[in-house]
């Protein structure tokens, strides 16, 4: 059986080191092929591990948008509604039903702001814990002995 050779080594580990991250491994301390891949496996492992107890997704941006709207909808309907002597001589069951629908409004458009907001709180900590996992995965792999190169 043939050797590979330190560039064939290195080429074989690009392809297939680590979950997504295009890179070459280099062992700088004369690791075997074998002790590389199982290197490789267990700083991909950190690396999960890493990401997975610092994965804080957003919750409940929709939710708290409409209560926030509502809120709002129903004490700008008495504001305008008390600016107006229509308002003042309407009964009360027409008053409530004014600041109900107000809210239904404001509800609805807070529930889409807060939908929005969650997203991009979603997809800048899916980019921060990306970055964190691709650090974690290097330094390991570094403190192993191995030039990491993107």
């Amino acid at each position: 059986m043939r050797k590979l050779s330190s560039i064939g080594l290195c080429v074989a580990l690009s392809v297939s080191a680590a979950q997504g991250w295009a890179q070459t491994v280099v062992p700088t301390k004369g690791q075997s092929s074998q002790q590389t891949q199982m290197d490789i496996n267990e700083c991909n492992s950190v690396a999960a591990s890493q990401a997975a107890s610092t994965d804080t997704s957003p919750s409940g941006g929709r939710v708290k948008g409409a209560a926030a709207g509502a809120a709002a909808g129903a004490a700008a309907a008495g504001v305008r509604g008390n600016q107006h002597e229509v308002y003042e001589n309407a009964n009360s069951n027409v008053k409530q039903e004014y600041r109900q629908n107000q809210a239904k409004g404001a509800a609805a458009a807070g529930a889409v702001v807060g939908g929005s907001r969650q997203r991009q709180e979603r997809r800048a900590d899916e980019k921060t814990s990306a970055a964190n996992s691709q650090t974690a995965y290097t330094s390991c792999l570094q403190g192993k002995g191995y030039q990491v190169n993107p």
